[in-house]
Formats: C-alpha cells, structure tokens, sequence
C-alpha cells in the first residue's frame, strides 16, 4: 500500500534522511574501500537515486503510486544486477532467457521515465530515439543504416555489461561527481554563502555599478561548487536581484546580470561542475591540467561581464552598494574562512599532497563538516547544528540522484553510438559538410550544441555533441582537450540564448521582466560565451598555462583586449559607426595574430 504520509511528513522525512545519510556514506565509502567491480558500485548508485527521484517529490497520488511501482522495480533490477555480477560478467553483454530480457526492458524503461521526471522531456526523448534506431536502424536505406545487432546482445550491452547504462559515464558519477557535489552541499550548508557575499560585496561593492559586480563575483564562486547555473541563480539572486533593483538599476540589465554571472559559475575552476570530470574521462587527460587549461578562459569571460557592466554604466546610473550595507572587515574575514579553509584543504590535497581529487574532496568534505558545528560568532547551537547536517545530507542526495539520472540517460546515447557505429556516420557528416576545412567544422558543431542544449543539461548536451562532433573536430587538427573545452562552452550558451534560455528564464521570473528583454540583454553582457570558445582555438596557448605560461598569459592579455572592444562597441556605444569600429577592432584584436 502506497504511504498517505506527505514528503513533509515527519516520518516521510525521517526515511528521507536515513537514506540521505546511506546514499552519502555508501559514495565516500567507495573512494577509502579499494576496488569495488563496476558492476556492483554503479547499480547502487542508481539504486540510491531512484527514491529521491520516483518517491520524494511532490504530486498526486497517480504520480507517487507510478513512482512507487518504477522505483520498486528499479531498485530491484539494479540490486539483481549487482549481486549477480560476477556471473553477469561471464555473459559477455549477452542476455541469457525471459527474466533477463525483462530486466533489460524495466531498467531502460526507469533510467528513460527517472530522467523524464528529472529533468523533462528533451534528453529522454533523445535517449528513446536512439534506443529505436538501434532497434530498427538495419531498415533505414543507405549509409546511415547499420548491418543491425541480436537482440540479446544489443540490449545486453546496454544494461548488464559496462557498455551502457553501466559505462564509464556512470563510473564518473558515481567516483568523482557524486564526491564534490557532496562536498558542495556540505558547503552550503553552512556559511559559506554567506562568506561569498561578504567577500564579493567587499571587493566590489564600493565601485560604479557595484551590486552588479558583486553578483558576478559572488556568483562565479558559488557557482564554481554549484556546477548548475539554475541552482546558482536561485541561491544567489535572492540576494543580488533585490540588491540590485533596490538600487535603481533596470530590471532587465539585473536578471541578465545574474543569468550571465551564473552560467559563468559551470566554466569556473576549480570544480566545474560535472562537466570537468566527465572531460577527464573522455579525454585521458588529468583533472588538474584541466582545472589549470579552463583557468583564463574563465578568467576572461567574468571580465568581459565585468567590463560590459562598465559600459552599461555610461548609460546608467549603476550605484554602488551602500557604505551602510557593506560588511565590516572582520565579518568578511570570518564568513570567508567558512569556504577558504576546505578549498585550501581540496588544492592542497591535490596539489601538495598528489592525491586523487575525489580523496582530497573527502578531505575537503572533513573540514567543511567540522565547520559546519560553528557560526560568525562562535559555537553554534545543537538545534542549528542538526539544522545544518540535514540540509547537507538532503541537498546532497536530491543533487547527485539528478546528475546521476542525467548522466545515466546520456549513457544509454553514447551505448548505442558506439554499438551501431552512428557516431562514426556523424562525424563523417560533419567533416564532408564542412568541406575538410576546420572553422566550418566548428560552426556546425556550435550550433548543433546550441540545438542539443535547448532543455538539456550542459553536461548531457556536452556529452552527447562531443562523441560525434569531437572525433571530426579532432581530425581536423585540434587537440582533444581544445575541442572537449570548445564543446564544453558551446554547450553553455543555450542557458542565455533563445528560444530556451533556463538561467534567464529563473532570473527573469525572480525579478519580474519580460523574458526575452532579459536574453537579449544577457546576450550582450554575456558576449564573451560565443567569443571565447572560437578564441581559444585561434590562441591555443590561452589553454596551456600549465605548460607554457607566458605564452598563455600573453594570449590572454591579447583576448582580454579585443573582449573589451567588442563589449563596448555591443552595449557601450550608440552610434553605428562606433559600433562597428569597435566590435571590427576587437574581432582583428582576438583572431588576426594567433599566440
């Protein structure tokens, strides 16, 4: 019988925190535990996710019994698999009589609804029109059919072998991402925040235009442990928008403004959200030549923000924030060490110590823990304590269970592309459509993200478009971390663009504008999210400051300049001949002389 307890209910949300805690526990437990057989680990992890994505939501009773019956089923098909590994990995990605063709069928079927009821419609849409071509592609004509696959050992490889739901994808949700987005939640739960703030509204909030970069600022650190620019444009804009609108600036420059600061918080170091670790796996390449490769890039977009506030300035009367309204010096050194003291713990373990990212997060995760027992001013009260420990176990398992239904949908795409040779098909396409010349290449591959990005999380529009169009772009002469990074970037604009823009579409909402006033305003603040990723592959040494520094700062000096002529020739300056004086010198600036 399905609970009448409602998910506020005290025992709803007593069952909720018990399996928070189990969900918690069981991912840092597998980084101290030694080898755990992927087959064992990775069902788990699904099994740990299906209750926060099929039971603890609102809804009807319609949808919490469907939910009940898809989560039943679900866990059990993976708990099946699990206990069952080692006979499993006999099979060699074939399934073996009637019970397993069913298992195969509800596992696809609870990974397609799970990511539905997550995230919507788009990317599970995706996923079933793969799953079809697979199925019935061998009766498509020409080149872009497939010889066809058995049966058994399609759908085999898919959901009991590591070539599918299982795949390596998985692996880094369940190793490495599910680690920092605890590590992120433990944060938040404290102070942490709070130091953000303090520390953005100290360092900018006495300048022109100061709340608006205090937004950029505290929301390229909150989102560089966010990984989501929604998340980071809810958390952070119930500060910054009313900030923002209090001090007289237009709507909509101030919902584009925390759009623009928010997208930016997914391409900022040292974490990245998912993204960054699911490059490490695609790419070879370690997490740490990666954090360092995306470091200026990053850079250079918050400052283009940065400058385009400036120019919005001329226009304006951008305040800054209150001298009342700014923390004293000792509150913002306090609130600071709530977030500096485990990111000093992450980069040293990494760095000082060379341990593996996810044991330095845990590491991380330790002194965040131990953090959250104190406040601003002192010791703080059981009940506060409590308070805060549940909301990081919460926050924490709602996180990982989305991404991991994320990542878990776009493994079944990146299973099919591999079992019927469709990427290869694609990437061919690519490279014929583009006539065998690069920048052809990158234009299409730019707008087939933008395409792929409309309702789909970044990482699964990055995942997705960079296994077919990576390979052509790789072909053309790129290195696979300068196309991984190109389309790990393009992935992003759809978050600002029309027709579906999600961080302007929260932002606009919050603050009570036209939508589209505040995308097109977005878009111009933002300017450096369609440049930068072009410039990177125009300077490719922009991207090498780990091996030749000066070089990259010097590249980078070169795109910082030619971002502000642009930027001031889209929003600075009003007469047409300005305009395009402005925006034709930064072109040249970044893309004439490559460095």
């Amino acid at each position: 019988m399905i609970s009448t307890d409602t998910p506020t209910s005290p025992i709803w949300r007593t069952l909720m925190l018990c399996l928070a805690v189990v969900l918690v526990v069981f991912h840092l437990g597998l980084i101290f535990s030694g080898l755990v057989p992927n087959l064992v680990s990775r069902p788990l992890h699904l099994a740990l996710a299906l209750p926060w994505i099929f039971l603890f939501v609102e809804g009807g009773l319609l949808k919490r019994a469907s939910g009940a019956v898809l989560c039943v089923l679900g866990v059990a098909g993976c708990l099946w698999v699990a206990i069952n590994q080692d006979m499993l990995s006999d099979q060699y990605g074939f399934l073996e009589g009637s019970f397993q063709y069913w298992l195969a069928a509800v596992l696809l079927i609870v990974v397609l609804e799970g990511a539905r009821r997550a995230i919507g419609w788009p990317l599970p849409i995706v996923a079933a029109l793969a799953l079809a071509y697979g199925l019935f592609g061998q009766h498509i004509p020409g080149e872009f059919g497939h010889s066809g696959t058995p049966l058994a050992s399609f759908l085999g490889t898919l959901t009991i072998a590591e070539g599918g739901i299982w795949g390596s994808l998985t692996g880094v949700s369940v190793n490495v991402v599910a680690i920092f987005v605890i590590f992120g939640a433990v944060l938040n739960a404290g102070e942490a925040g709070q130091g953000f703030m303090n520390l953005a509204a100290a360092a900018a909030g006495r300048l022109k235009g100061g709340a608006a970069k205090v937004s950029v600022l505290s929301s390229a650190l909150f989102g560089s442990i966010s990984g989501s620019a929604s998340a980071n444009v809810a958390s952070t804009g119930a500060i910054t928008l009313p900030a923002m609108t209090r001090l007289g600036y237009p709507k909509r420059l101030a919902g584009a403004v925390e759009a623009v600061a928010s997208s930016g918080g997914q391409i900022m170091p040292p974490l990245m959200g998912a993204g960054a670790f699911v490059m490490v796996e695609l790419t070879r390449v370690p997490y740490t030549q990666i954090m360092m490769a995306a470091l200026l890039p990053a850079i250079l977009y918050f400052f283009a923000v940065w400058i385009g506030i400036n120019a919005y300035a001329r226009h304006h009367d951008l305040k800054a924030v209150a001298k009342e309204d700014q923390p004293p010096v000792r509150q913002v050194l306090i609130t600071s060490a709530f977030f500096m003291v485990p990111f000093a713990v992450l980069l040293y373990g990494m760095f000082g110590a060379k341990y593996t990212p996810q044991y330095a997060a845990c590491l991380a995760i330790l002194a965040g823990f131990l953090l959250l027992f104190f406040t601003a001013k002192g010791v703080a009260s059981g009940k506060e304590i409590l308070g805060r420990l549940e909301s990081a176990f919460l926050n924490a398992a709602r996180q990982v269970s989305v991404i991991a239904s994320i990542i878990i949908c776009a493994s079944i795409i990146i299973g099919v592309l591999a079992i019927t040779g469709l990427g290869v098909k694609i990437t061919s396409l690519i490279l014929s459509g583009s006539g065998g010349y690069l920048w052809p290449a990158l234009l299409l591959t730019a707008i087939a993200c933008l395409v792929l990005g409309m309702e789909v999380p970044t990482t699964a529009a990055y995942v997705i478009c960079v296994s077919v169009a990576g390979p052509a772009l790789i072909e053309q002469g790129l290195e696979p971390l300068q196309a991984h990074l190109f389309v790990f970037w393009f992935a992003l604009i759809s978050t600002i663009t029309p027709p579906v823009c999600g961080a302007v579409f929260i932002a606009a909402g919050m603050i009570g504008e036209n939508w589209l006033k505040v995308a097109f305003t977005a878009m111009a603040l933002g300017i450096g999210l369609y440049v930068i990723p072009l410039a990177m592959i125009a300077n490719p040494s922009v991207i090498a400051l780990s091996e030749a520094p000066t070089f990259a700062l010097l590249a980078a000096a070169k795109i910082g300049l030619g971002l502000a002529l642009i930027s001031f020739g889209v929003i600075g300056f009003t007469k047409p001949l300005q305009k395009v004086l402005a925006i034709g010198s930064g072109l040249l600036v970044v893309f004439l002389v490559g460095i």
